[in-house]
């Protein structure tokens, strides 16, 4: 996918798709992935896929991409490692994300292959934020997007404690990046976390664990407010 056309779709993305490892089985990654990124084209799947595989060393994690990135990109999903920028540039991924204790954005832009000036943009840079300041400060140094949370206690984040849904409204007001609120969103605290001002949500856990990935995606976007 080009750099341009990812920007976009990230720019519309509302629902943001993450293929765990800690949940989902390395041979079944072409299945899960066919599944997250089933109607995306017609906005029904995944807007975003990123593939998070904690504990797995960089061979084995470039391995699972190349299995992964063609499937996203037959679906017009943006591709984003988590982690690892440096491995973008050979997977031909859309880009990667870089958690408050990883790499600081313009670093892991570099890594990810930065644009000549004059050329297509960079790759897509994500980081992970727990606070208001932590947001404005990604914003400011040049993250794409931010993920915000964790909202809730959640075992994808064991140890991070949950900031809760007050500071939802006033992120949005602070920050004009994307904004995936994350950490512990469900079917069942959706509603409570549009009604706090999220916009756009990633989901892990539950979305893995559904008996049918497609339909479960349909249901989120139906429920998420239009940008």
């Amino acid at each position: 996918m080009s750099n341009h056309l990812a920007k976009d779709r990230l720019l519309r993305a509302r629902l943001y798709g993450i293929l765990d490892l800690g949940y989902a089985s390395a041979d079944h990654l072409e299945t899960i992935a066919e599944h997250m990124c089933a109607g995306s084209a017609a906005g029904a799947g995944v807007d975003v896929l990123q593939l998070r595989a904690k504990g797995h060393d960089e061979h084995a994690i470039e391995e699972f991409a190349n299995r992964i990135q063609p499937i996203a990109a037959a679906g017009g999903v943006p591709f984003i490692l988590n982690d690892h920028p440096h491995l973008v540039p050979s997977i031909g991924a859309d880009g990667a994300h870089v958690g408050q204790d990883d790499l600081p954005v313009a670093d892991a832009r570099w890594r990810a292959g930065r644009a000549l000036a004059g050329e297509v943009p960079p790759p897509l840079i994500g980081k992970s934020t727990h606070s208001l300041a932590q947001a404005v400060a990604a914003a400011e140094s040049g993250a794409d997007y931010l993920g915000f949370g964790p909202l809730y206690t959640t075992a994808t984040k064991p140890g991070r404690p949950a900031i809760g849904l007050a500071d939802i409204a006033e992120v949005h007001r602070l920050v004009s990046i994307p904004i995936f609120c994350i950490g512990g969103v469900n079917l069942q605290t959706l509603d409570a976390v549009i009604a706090a001002g999220a916009r756009r949500v990633v989901i892990v856990s539950d979305l893995l664990r559904a008996s049918n990935i497609p339909a479960y995606c349909r249901e989120v976007k139906q429920r998420l407010p239009a940008l």
